[in-house]
């Protein structure tokens, strides 16, 4: 049966034979392709429910699944298994650019339709996907009589954990996903984002998410009253307390549980793109990675400045000459914010008309001629309906000036009322994207709805923000990012999608610019390394040029790709250190990144990833001798060595450090 293992119980089989109106128990199980991730799904006295266990051992018991729509009809009890349809899938697709070119897509798939014996007599169909690496299950309310607009008032997914973990997340927050991640054990926890990573007593790890989020509204957790290690599904309401609005049917995204025996194994995972449907897109040239450098920093520094004045940062002066250093240096883009009138107005702005100091027509010429290309900047200040008024010819302006990407932003609450995780943003995102893709338009979108590997359909949505990145480094941030901070990023909020951290701060103390209480928490070295070990398809240098200048260690960042033929995480520990490994797409060079938090440490890493019988020239930029994060961030040594696939390499990482490694075939 198409490789499919399952079993039906007893229960089952007769209760699909007896009448509707009886309550007698009916579960199915259905296991991974491996056989190590087993899932059980049922309705026991008419209410649904599901369970997990990996490698017999119980992760999440018996948990209801359910949607309430309020006073219109309730779809969580009454109901008898009418119909259960199974498949599996065993194939491999090509992305358009990311950690993989080719993705193993193994599944097998189970799809229960649920009938209600009583009252409204509703279907419901519970769909299951069953990976080596997890699990992932929605619900889909077809179209039926007398159902018309629908208005979801509360989804019941649980997760009833049945042991009282430690995790790694931060408070909810409707509009924010900027937060400082912090460990705990489940007991002591409230409510928290997705991704929701923790670490069994036994040793598994594993992630709560979703997948393709879509028409609705975004998945946080809160705890249940039922006890201590059980959480349920709370979503991100409308202003007037509905949770997702739609008309006749519904699907909702995925819920997704990723399980693994090791730490990496969540790295290495590609379930929640899986879980994602292809791309329609027939032309994808137009959509590329690239390496870019910015008018942004300066502004974070206080340097310069994004409205009119002596300091304005967006001059044509000032960008003229960046992508004279951008071409020298290889770079495909430069972004730019602060170009158009009025940035005193925070809010109240024109996406088409620039500040008369910044000549689009000019530079975007001159930057053609030079093979560097402008990328837009839309920000919203949360003035988001003033932006859909104005989409359309904000669009149309940038196409019409050979703009290819464009980054969004949206600082701060909504002026509207509507939460940035809510559906109505959620469509918001959704629309900007498709309208951008019309024009062969790609996105990096800041204060973005979380990703959900949605960048799958629609791969012109490359790369957010959607957590701390460099930018709370800067001298106005009172978070200031710990050296920690990296170390988790990798297990939680990278599990979702890419991320716009633009590292690359070779200033790390902010001395020659009058700032002494301020800095970046991190080593020379960890700059390099967080190149590789951050992923995005679009890779910022974000330090202002002069920084670079004469500085050795920057020729790694102008080495370092951004389209990756495979990614591996070759080891890690959530919050302490991290070590991934991805081989450039189109090309035959390896390189590596190493981090590692406030902890100095010393790792050893196999190369067996490499190609048997061939040398390679190991490029590696590692921390100085005396290097450490608080006191002495700069110096980076430069080793080259011959390595080959059974060589193993020792790192030396510094406190708050990094490693760098640029692994070549020798010709």
């Amino acid at each position: 049966m198409n490789n499919l293992f399952y079993h039906i119980s007893a229960f089952l089989l007769f209760a699909l034979t007896i009448s509707s109106c009886n309550r007698t128990p009916q579960e199915i199980t259905i296991q991974s392709p491996n056989k190590q991730l087993n899932v059980t799904v049922g309705q026991d006295k008419g209410e649904p429910y599901y369970n997990v266990i990996f490698n017999e051992d119980t992760l999440i018991m018996d948990s209801k699944l359910g949607l309430i729509f309020g006073s219109q009809f309730d779809a969580s009890h009454g109901f008898e298994i009418s119909k259960i349809e199974h498949s599996s899938k065993d194939t491999i697709w090509e992305t358009v650019w990311g950690e993989d070119q080719f993705i193993y897509e193994k599944s097998n798939d189970i799809t229960l339709h649920l009938q209600q014996t009583q009252k409204n007599k509703l279907h419901l169909i519970l769909q299951f996907r069953l990976f080596n690496d997890g699990v992932g299950f929605r619900y889909i309310l077809p179209q039926q009589q007398n159902i018309d607009s629908l208005y979801l008032t509360n989804e019941l997914t649980e997760f009833n954990f049945t042991s009282d973990n430690k995790a790694w997340a931060f408070e909810v927050d409707y509009d924010s996903y900027e937060k400082p991640y912090h460990s705990n054990i489940l007991s002591k926890l409230d409510s928290v984002q997705t991704p929701f990573t923790m670490k069994t007593p036994k040793g598994v790890y594993l992630s709560i998410h979703e997948a393709a989020l879509k028409n609705y509204a975004s998945m946080t957790l809160k705890k249940s009253i039922k006890n201590k290690t059980s959480f349920e599904c709370n979503l991100v309401p409308w202003p007037d307390g509905i949770k997702v609005k739609a008309d006749r049917s519904l699907q909702t995204p995925w819920r997704t549980i990723q399980v693994g025996n090791k730490a990496t194994d969540l790295i290495n995972s590609r379930l929640i793109l899986n879980l994602n449907e292809p791309t329609q897109y027939v032309d994808t040239e137009w959509i590329k990675p690239m390496k870019y450098m910015g008018i942004w920093w300066g502004m974070h520094l206080g340097q310069q400045t994004w409205y009119a004045g002596p300091k304005h940062g967006a001059t044509t002066k000032n960008t003229l000459e960046l992508i004279d250093f951008a071409a020298e240096h290889h770079f495909d883009g430069i972004l730019v914010e602060g170009w158009n009138y009025d940035w005193k107005k925070f809010g109240q702005w024109d996406f088409k008309k620039p500040y008369p100091d910044f000549d689009i027509k000019k530079i975007t010429e001159y930057g053609k001629k030079k093979g560097v290309e402008l990328i837009g900047h839309h920000e919203t200040s949360g003035n988001v309906e003033l932006y859909e008024s104005q989409l359309d010819s904000a669009l149309n302006y940038y196409q019409a000036h050979n703009v290819k990407a464009i980054k969004t932003g949206y600082v701060g609450q909504i002026k509207n009322g509507q939460y940035h995780q809510g559906q109505w943003m959620v469509e918001h995102y959704q629309r900007v994207v498709e309208e951008a893709a019309k024009r062969k338009i790609n996105i990096i979108a800041h204060e973005p709805i979380k990703p959900t590997g949605i960048r799958r359909t629609y791969p012109n949505f490359l790369s957010r923000e959607g957590a701390l990145g460099q930018e709370f480094n800067a001298p106005w941030s009172a978070v200031n990012n710990s050296p920690s901070h990296t170390t988790i990023l990798p297990f939680t909020r990278l599990l979702g999608g890419p991320m716009d951290f633009t590292p690359g701060i070779f200033a790390l103390t902010y001395d020659k610019y009058g700032i002494k209480d301020k800095r970046v928490n991190t080593t020379l070295a960890k700059q390099l390394a967080l190149y590789v070990v951050i992923y995005s398809p679009v890779q910022m240098a974000a330090d202002l040029a002069e920084n670079y200048k004469g500085n050795d260690a920057f020729s790694f960042i102008k080495e370092v790709a951004v389209d990756w033929e495979k990614s591996i995480a070759l080891n890690g520990e959530i919050g302490e250190y991290v070590t991934i490994a991805r081989k450039e797409r189109d090309g035959d060079r390896w390189f590596i990144g190493s981090i590692t938090n406030e902890q100095k440490r010393e790792l050893e890493i196999s190369l067996d990833f490499l190609d048997p019988d061939k040398e390679y020239l190991a490029q590696i930029y590692k921390d100085g001798e005396t290097a450490n994060w608080k006191e002495n961030p700069y110096p980076v040594q430069m080793i080259h060595r011959i390595v080959q696939k059974n060589d193993k390499l020792n790192l030396s990482l510094a406190s708050g450090g990094g490693e760098a490694i640029i692994i070549t075939p020798v010709q």
